[in-house]
C-alpha cells in the first residue's frame, strides 16, 4: 500500500467514539493521502509493506497523536496595545478613569481604524503563529474592533489573508455588534440599524464572513437589538454565534439557540433553564477561561448542568487585547481544568471535536477519522492528560495541516 504519509507506532487520541477514553488507539497508525486521512487503526493491522512503500513514514515511538487543535473563539486581528491600561488598572485606576484616558475598547478601535491592511496583517500574524506553535490548525477570528463598515471589512480581509498565507484554516466572523462606537453614543438603535442595513450586507456581498456574532450584555446590546442582527444574518444566509451571559443573564443564549446558533460563548451566568434549551438544540457551549482569569471573575459557568444535559462544551483562548491577551491554547486547557474543573478529556474534546461543532465543521475536522482533513499533531508526550498538565512547555513535535507537515 502506497500512501503519501504514514505515522505509526503512535498513541492515537482520535477523539472519536470507539468506547475508550479519548478514543484511544494504542500502538496506532494513521495514513494520509493528499490532504485526507486515508486509514486509521492499530499498527499491527497495517498492510505488511505499508512502512516501506509510503512516501514518508514516521515512527512516532509511542508518542501521542491528536487531531489538529481548534481555537473556536478569538479576536486576534487588531492593532495597538493595552498593556498600559493593564498597569493602570493594577495601580488602582477605575474603568471610568481608564476610559477617560482613552483606554478600553475605544483605544483598540482607534488604532485598528488607523491601521492599514498591511499594518493590521503584520501585527496579527505573530499572534496566529504563536497559536500554531501549540498545534492549532483551525482558528476562528472575529471582527468587532472597527465598528464602521470600512474597518470591519478591513479586519475580515486580513483574516482571510492570514488563511491564504499560513498553513491554517481561518473561519472569519462578523462582529459588528460588539460595542457602541463613540460617534453613536446614546444612539444604540441607530447603530444596530447600521450593522443590519449597511455593514452586514456589505460583508455578505464580499463573502468575507463565515458567521455573524453579537455581544448581548448590559454593557453591549439588548436581546431585542441582537435579534435584529440575527434576522439580518438569516436573510444573508449566514450562521450565527453569540457572546452571552458573561456578566449577567439576559437570556441571550436561549435566544441564540432558538435561531439555530452554532455556539453561545462565555456563559458564566447561564441558568439551568437555558442549559435545557441548549440541550434541545445543536448549539455548542464555548467556555473562555482566559477571560475569566484575566478579569478575576468569580461566577463559574454551570459546568455540571452542561454535563448533565449533554451540551457539547468547547473551550477557546478568546485572544483579545482587553480581557484575554492569551495566545496559547495549551494554557487554556490547563485553565479549563484548574479553574472550571473540566477533566483533561473534556478539555481536549473542547479544542477538537466540540470546537469543530462550534464552528459548524464537525464533518471535516476535530477527530481522527478516515475521510477527514489530515490535520494532525504529534506531541512529545505519551498520554493525553499531559497536554492539560504541563504548563508552559513546548510539546508539539510535528504539526500536519491538510497532509503537509511542519
Amino acid at each position: 500500500m502506497t500512501w503519501d504519509t504514514l505515522w505509526f507506532n503512535a498513541t492515537l487520541a482520535t477523539m472519536g467514539s470507539n468506547g475508550k477514553a479519548y478514543g484511544i488507539v494504542e500502538s496506532g497508525a494513521v495514513a494520509v493521502e493528499e490532504d485526507r486521512i486515508a486509514w486509521v487503526g492499530k499498527s499491527r493491522d497495517l498492510p505488511s509493506d505499508a512502512v516501506r512503500t509510503s512516501r514518508t513514514a514516521v515512527d512516532c515511538e509511542g508518542q501521542l497523536v491528536t487531531p489538529g487543535l481548534i481555537d473556536c473563539h478569538t479576536h486576534l486581528v487588531y492593532a495597538g496595545d493595552r498593556a498600559g491600561e493593564f498597569e493602570m488598572r493594577l495601580n488602582g485606576a477605575s474603568y471610568e478613569e481608564i476610559a477617560r484616558a482613552g483606554g478600553g475598547i475605544t483605544s483598540t478601535v482607534k488604532a485598528t481604524r488607523q491601521a492599514s491592511d498591511d499594518d493590521l496583517y503584520r501585527q496579527s500574524l505573530p499572534r496566529l503563529r504563536r497559536l500554531m506553535v501549540d498545534g492549532v490548525t483551525t482558528v476562528e477570528i472575529k471582527s468587532g474592533y472597527g465598528l464602521d463598515k470600512a474597518t470591519e471589512l478591513k479586519m475580515l480581509r486580513v483574516a482571510r489573508l492570514l488563511s491564504e498565507t499560513e498553513a491554517v484554516t481561518v473561519r472569519s466572523t462578523f462582529l459588528g455588534a460588539h460595542a457602541l462606537p463613540p460617534e453613536y453614543a446614546g444612539r444604540s438603535d441607530d447603530y444596530i440599524d447600521n450593522v443590519c442595513n449597511e455593514m452586514l450586507p456589505a460583508v455578505a456581498d464580499a463573502t468575507l464572513a463565515d458567521a455573524v456574532d453579537a455581544f448581548c450584555e448590559n454593557i453591549g446590546f439588548t436581546p431585542q437589538q441582537v435579534e435584529r442582527v440575527f434576522r439580518a444574518a438569516t436573510k444573508a444566509q449566514l450562521p450565527i454565534k453569540l457572546h452571552a451571559e458573561q456578566l449577567s443573564n439576559l437570556r441571550g443564549a436561549a435566544l441564540a439557540a432558538r435561531y439555530g446558533a452554532l455556539s453561545v460563548d462565555h456563559l458564566e451566568y447561564l441558568d439551568d433553564t437555558d442549559v435545557a434549551v441548549l440541550a434541545d438544540s445543536a448549539t455548542a457551549a464555548v467556555l473562555l477561561p482566559g477571560a475569566f482569569y484575566c478579569l478575576r471573575e468569580t461566577q463559574l459557568p454551570p459546568i455540571e448542568a452542561l454535563r448533565r444535559h449533554g451540551v457539547p462544551i468547547a473551550i477557546a483562548t478568546d485572544c483579545n487585547p482587553g480581557s484575554s491577551p492569551i495566545t496559547s491554547l495549551l494554557l487554556i486547557l490547563n485553565m479549563a481544568c484548574t479553574l472550571f474543573r473540566l477533566t483533561p478529556e473534556e478539555a481536549l474534546a473542547g479544542v477538537t471535536r466540540n470546537a469543530a461543532n462550534a464552528l459548524g465543521m464537525a464533518d471535516r475536522v476535530g477527530t481522527i477519522e478516515s475521510g477527514k482533513r489530515a490535520d494532525l499533531v504529534l506531541w512529545r508526550v505519551q498520554q493525553p492528560a499531559s497536554l492539560s498538565y504541563q504548563v508552559g512547555d513546548s510539546l508539539c513535535v510535528k504539526r500536519m495541516y491538510g497532509g503537509r507537515s511542519s
